[in-house]
């Protein structure tokens, strides 16, 4: 499980993380969150799985670089969310909390004993955490120029050597989509009609 900027909770991240035991595999059923919490999620899934971002961009096809690929769009669209005055913080938990019950059933689902699926689920918060510190950072009004290139380094594509040609183009989807994000109504995200700009059939080999 990736490790780079995984530090432990801290009280000035948004997400509430819950300790894993019988209460929380009942809090993350998935059949506890609403329809646009549902629909958020799909379409966050969605565009994660692009097969551009694996065949040309250089992400690992491996469970660790579908781990990234899910957490960096789950942060861009809580971050939005979380600029919506009136019930964007909640939308953003709820869809937190679902893509934690979604890690956890499929940990279940490639035979991870009950016994380890908690330390698991532990590492992936704290991994989300330190990528949510990071990309907020890199994002951030004053960062950086390359404070996003550098972050998507060590953490999307942190189990190989990235490519810089690689990055440039990551780099440029990321800003490109919290834009893009930007422009749709706070009323139709609540809603959960999403959507998010594909980045095409990108290649830079």
């Amino acid at each position: 499980m990736p490790g780079a900027d995984a530090p432990c909770q801290s009280d000035t991240l948004p997400y509430r993380y819950r300790a894993h035991d019988a209460m929380l595999r009942r809090l993350l059923s998935r059949s506890r969150f609403d329809e646009s919490t549902h629909r958020l999620y799909d379409t966050m899934v969605e565009r994660a799985r692009e097969p551009v971002f694996f065949a040309d961009l250089g992400v690992p096809d491996t469970l660790d670089g579908r781990f990234e690929m899910n957490v960096l769009h789950g942060l861009l669209i809580m971050r939005r969310l979380r600029r919506i005055e009136e019930g964007g913080a909640e939308a953003a938990q709820s869809l937190f909390d679902l893509m934690f019950a979604d890690f956890d059933s499929a940990l279940r689902q490639i035979g991870v004993g009950d016994l380890k699926v908690g330390s698991r689920i532990k590492q992936m918060g704290q991994a989300f955490y330190g990528r949510a510190a990071a990309l907020n950072a890199a994002l951030a009004d004053g960062a950086e120029s390359d404070a996003l290139k550098e972050a998507l380094r060590r953490n999307t594509f942190g189990t190989v050597e990235a490519k810089e040609d690689h990055l440039t183009v990551f780099e440029a989807y990321v800003r490109g989509q919290e834009a893009h994000l930007d422009s749709q109504p706070d009323d139709a995200l609540l809603a959960g009609d999403l959507t998010l700009v594909s980045p095409g059939h990108a290649s830079t080999d």
